[in-house]
């Protein structure tokens, strides 16, 4: 969790302009990240994981904890993300892969 001498965790996160400007003005289906939560570490608690809150509450999903991230062209790309419909489940694992263009 790259916690300093006093326990705060330190990992960087989304802004709420961020999300707002995703959903509005984007109209993205979902989010994805490395870290295991959407807000940044400093803020998290603090705020009782307001960013992740307010995006969630639109009705769209996110992915936590991916990986390879910067193997992934900045555009171009198209995410694919399977995962099963379980009723009332809070997460689930799922399988993440992405389609890049020939370059």
């Amino acid at each position: 969790e790259n916690c300093d001498i006093d326990g705060q965790a330190h990992y960087p996160g989304w802004s709420l302009e961020v999300v707002e400007f995703l959903c509005n003005e984007r109209n993205v289906g979902a989010i994805g990240h490395e870290p295991g939560d959407t807000d940044p570490g400093l803020t998290a608690v603090s705020s009782g994981w307001a960013v992740e809150a307010a995006f969630l509450e639109t009705g769209r999903f996110q992915v936590e904890m991916m990986c390879n991230l910067d193997q992934v062209p900045a555009s171009g790309a198209v995410i694919m993300v399977t995962f099963p419909k379980i009723v009332d489940a809070g997460g689930f694992p799922t399988r993440v892969f992405a389609i890049c263009p020939n370059e």
